[in-house]
């Protein structure tokens, strides 16, 4: 299979190109471009896999490298995308540009080129504060953020494709993914980095709202398990793993394993505006479970385990000192 994944680069992305290297697949993996020819996560992968990457530099906003990225491939999984809540408050055009307009491109080049196989990255934030769980596929979407805003955007211009051109397209949408080369953007990497920094005082926003975590290994085998099959085709799937926990037990999970003398303060820059803040995230995965043959494979203990294993081994590549936007 020819495969290409947008987003190669990035923390999810590079864990799927990864496990399709491994099972065999010819893998083209589509990176940002910049000046100084980093790819990302891929640069830190075993040499023997790198080695069988077909890395394309480019930018997911331009269509024309879209469509020169896409000649050729099978099955396109699409994850390149901004995704920083924060960052969203004052860039919300960055965010139009590449979450829509980026999706757009994949989309039309797909079109034009026949592509078998296109699997869209959504995410839970677009269903917002849940009015009933677990949160269905059918649960009404709520923009509470120009990010969240944009990733529905996104899955529509997905679904129009679908349904306007009869295009071979399904919508994934991961909840909270977690573990190893996640960025301190995120709430579990930034409370162990402090942690393992040394700080006494953990710096975070809110700690009431829940969130449905899942482990990076098993968010990519839902993609994997997603695109086996045809009866996901023209869908909309969610994985979760249909258990919630707060930021606050989070921490103070998190504070007990590693620092029991650290304790919580509240910095505001990290609060989100109230009508913004996503407050309950609890997804259902009867669907994935009824098309697939995807079952979750980690405990929350075994992924928070090696993800502090490996925080710990690459402390240097965080800023646990600042507020990562």
């Amino acid at each position: 299979m020819n495969v290409l994944v947008t987003g190669s680069d990035g923390f999810i992305g590079s864990h799927l190109t990864e496990k399709l290297v491994e099972q065999g697949n010819k893998v083209k993996a589509f990176v940002y471009y910049n000046s100084f020819n980093t790819w990302g996560w891929l640069d830190t992968l075993p040499k023997e896999i790198l080695k069988e990457i077909d890395v394309f530099s480019g930018d997911i906003r331009d269509p024309n490298g879209v469509r020169k990225a896409m000649k050729g491939i099978d099955e396109v999984y699409h994850l390149a995308a901004l995704i920083a809540i924060p960052f969203s408050y004052h860039s919300p055009d960055s965010y139009v540009d590449t979450n829509i307009k980026g999706t757009l491109n994949i989309l039309q080049a797909a079109r034009d080129l026949e592509t078998n196989r296109i699997l869209v990255t959504s995410t839970s934030e677009v269903y917002g504060t849940a009015q009933y769980v677990p949160i269905d596929e059918k649960h009404p979407y709520q923009g509470q953020s120009p990010y969240s805003a944009t990733k529905i955007g996104a899955d529509r211009l997905s679904e129009s494709f679908y349904r306007s051109f009869n295009m071979p397209i399904t919508i994934v949408r991961p909840f909270n993914t977690y573990g190893p080369r996640q960025s301190a953007r995120a709430v579990i990497p930034t409370i162990i980095t402090q942690l393992l920094s040394g700080k006494e005082k953990i710096e975070l926003g809110a700690l009431t709202p829940t969130r449905d975590f899942n482990y990076v290994k098993d968010t990519v085998n839902g993609f994997i398990e997603i695109a086996k099959s045809d009866k996901t085709i023209g869908e909309e799937i969610n994985i979760a793993t249909q258990q919630e926990i707060s930021i606050g037990q989070l921490a103070q999970e998190l504070i007990r394993q590693i620092n029991p003398n650290a304790k919580i303060i509240c910095d505001e820059q990290r609060l989100r505006p109230e009508k913004s803040e996503v407050n309950r995230l609890l997804g259902s995965n009867e669907k994935i479970k009824k098309l697939t043959n995807w079952r979750p494979k980690y405990t929350f203990e075994e992924g928070l385990s090696e993800t502090i294993e490996f925080l710990r081994n690459n402390l240097n590549k965080y800023k646990a000192d600042i507020y990562n936007v």
